[in-house]
């Protein structure tokens, strides 16, 4: 997900989609090429050409490379809307799976360099040094000028935004979930398929912004507007079309030109007259046609533009319906349909309305804003999930829910273990040969390490069972790749450990077990995994409830948590089985347990 090729494809592709009009965003692709380029730093570059720096030590663990790729997150939201707060906020409220205080000032550190050089450049474009590159491609919404004075009665109007952003937002989630289920099914079929879906999505979106005009009915010039009018040049505002001189076409000037200047232009104050009801409903149904098609098909692209684009035209229309009721500004309406219908969609306040805050750079329209993110979040909860969990659903991505399911607490992970096939366990001095069998015949990423006849300390009995503790598939690829073989069985010192081994090798994780060649004679030898065993995983009792097991897992950042029995002694195994990210996702438990699925959602025993 965060390789070097994916990197390059992300870039070039996100270009290419943004330059042929489609309707999607650059921030979600920039979301995704942050966490590539930070990935690719912490790990040292590309697999087949990584840099051995010791200082990369660092980052060779689970949680270091966890929490550098959420600051490369943090870092594309931030270059996307010039927010470093926003960025920050968005990877706590939406990205992180556990959070820490550490954690925060890095992700803030990161957003700190990426406005100190996005304004850098800002500076040299703006001194005319970019070329046809302009003055670079932000999304700077022009509403800073807007005076913000509303009555007790303008809230009427911001509540009924709210609710209608809620009802839109989840009604959005619905019908795109379908359409993606659909995409699923044709991009299943092959490259050439997702070349004709997007070919063909292309086609229609380049038909509808070109044809579309020509319903539009042509409109005077205001002598008070500040750019040329009319004109069709390539930073022009207004375009001419298939109007005489001193007309301009109002649809044209929203469809012939980048997402990024329509949001601006329709979110522009005092433009009361720039745009005819008939034009803002044609881009308001266009784009919500264009918002639930083009969204899934093989090229990168973000949500965020064209929700604020769907938002912002029934914001506008609801402004002018309510003009004369009201003194809120038409271009304040769109701000708040945008931020209303990306809250009923997406299900975000708090990052949101920070990125809001900062892009329109207007303390002001705080109150107002919080109180539609607040209200479309709430309308859109009662009817469906968010449309980030919809895809991690159809991606079939193991991503846990903050909070589980009610029915989870009437769920052991006992029960959970027993459906599950039988553990594999190994012995702390093991045969090279049940070690090749047990990699080569499974898939599971650590095994529990387990000894017999153990002598219980403070007494003369050896008949225990120790569970000593879990050994990573990635060690046992070490181990047989260093040849950490022995003719007898016995336990080894830590000086011959440390002879062998190095921090290098036991955080290298791309080496496969079908790479090691383990002779005949090397198969009946013997290894010792006592060193290179974790010997503090977390544990559970077998009679947890699954709510307890998914809250643990999931904040302490678990990828494994073994369950151990409730009952000590002979013959009792010391390890009942292993619980990963997938055997706590609410759907493979009802997967198993097929009679919870009528319980869904209801407080009763099942």
């Amino acid at each position: 997900m965060f390789g070097a090729t994916t990197l390059i494809v992300k870039i070039v592709g996100s270009i290419g989609a943004v330059s042929a009009g489609l309707d999607l965003g650059k921030e979600g692709p920039l979301v995704h090429i942050g966490s590539c380029i930070s990935s690719l730093l912490a790990q040292g570059g590309p697999d087949n050409h990584r840099l051995k720096w010791r200082w990369l030590r660092y980052f060779n663990n689970d949680r270091d490379r966890r929490d550098i790729i959420t600051c490369g997150a943090s870092s594309g939201v931030c270059a996307a809307f010039r927010a470093p707060v926003g960025g920050v906020l968005f990877s706590l409220e939406e990205v992180a799976t556990w959070w820490r205080s550490s954690l925060l000032w890095r992700t803030f550190f990161s957003t700190a360099v990426v406005v100190v050089v996005l304004r850098a450049f800002i500076e040299i474009c703006n001194s005319g040094k970019c070329g046809l590159f302009g003055t670079g491609g932000l999304i700077m919404f022009d509403v800073s000028d807007v005076t913000v004075s509303y009555h007790p009665m303008d809230v009427i109007p911001v509540i009924i935004i709210g609710i209608i952003g809620g009802l839109l937002g989840s009604l959005y989630n619905h019908v795109l979930h379908k359409v993606l289920r659909l995409y699923n099914l044709i991009n299943q079929k092959g490259k050439m398929h997702k070349v004709l879906l997007a070919l063909a999505v292309s086609l229609f979106t380049s038909v509808c912004q070109y044809c579309l005009p020509f319903l539009a009915q042509c409109r005077p010039c205001d002598p008070s507007f500040q750019d040329t009018c009319p004109t069709n040049d390539r930073s022009g505002n207004f375009k001419q079309f298939n109007c005489p001189d001193g007309y301009y076409n109002d649809l044209a000037t929203l469809l012939l030109t980048t997402n990024d200047d329509a949001v601006r232009n329709i979110f522009s104050s005092n433009t009361s007259s720039e745009f005819q009801v008939s034009s803002i409903l044609f881009f308001f149904v266009l784009y919500c046609i264009l918002g639930l098609i083009t969204f899934g098909i093989a090229v990168p692209s973000g949500l965020f533009l064209p929700i604020i684009l769907m938002g912002s035209g029934y914001g506008r229309l609801l402004g002018m319906v309510m003009g004369s009721y009201t003194n809120l500004d038409q271009g304040l309406y769109a701000v708040l349909g945008a931020a209303s219908l990306m809250a009923g969609s997406m299900r975000m306040t708090v990052s949101l309305c920070v990125i809001f805050l900062e892009l329109t750079n207007n303390l002001l329209l705080l109150p107002i804003t919080m109180i539609v993110l607040l209200i479309a979040k709430t309308v859109g909860d009662s009817f469906n999930p968010s449309i980030y969990e919809i895809i991690l659903e159809l991606k079939g991505l193991p991503f846990l829910d903050a909070n589980p399911e009610p029915w989870m607490r009437n769920l052991t992970v006992g029960d959970l273990a027993d459906a599950k096939p039988p553990v594999v366990t190994l012995c702390g001095v093991e045969k090279v040969s049940r070690i090749v069998d047990v990699l080569k015949n499974t898939t599971h990423n650590a095994f529990p390490i387990v000894d017999q006849g153990v002598l219980v300390p403070g007494t003369i009995s050896t008949g225990a069972t120790e569970l000593h503790g879990l050994i990573l598939r990635a060690h046992l690829v070490q181990a047989l790749k260093k040849k950490w073989f022995m003719p007898e069985k016995r336990r080894t010192e830590e000086w011959e450990v440390r002879e062998k081994f190095n921090w290098v090798d036991l955080a290298e994780r791309e080496l496969k077990i079908e790479q090691v060649a383990v002779t005949r004679d090397e198969m009946e030898m013997y290894a010792d995994l006592h060193p290179l065993t974790n010997t503090t995983p977390y544990t559970v009792v077998e009679s947890m409830s699954v709510a307890k097991a998914m809250v643990l897992f999931r904040q302490v950042g678990l990828r494994h948590l073994l369950i151990v029995p409730k009952y000590q002694g002979a013959g009792v195994t010391p390890v009942v089985g292993i619980l990963t990210r997938q055997d706590l996702r609410a759907y493979n438990i009802l997967t198993a347990f097929p009679h919870l699925a009528r319980c869904k959602g209801e407080e009763k025993d099942c």
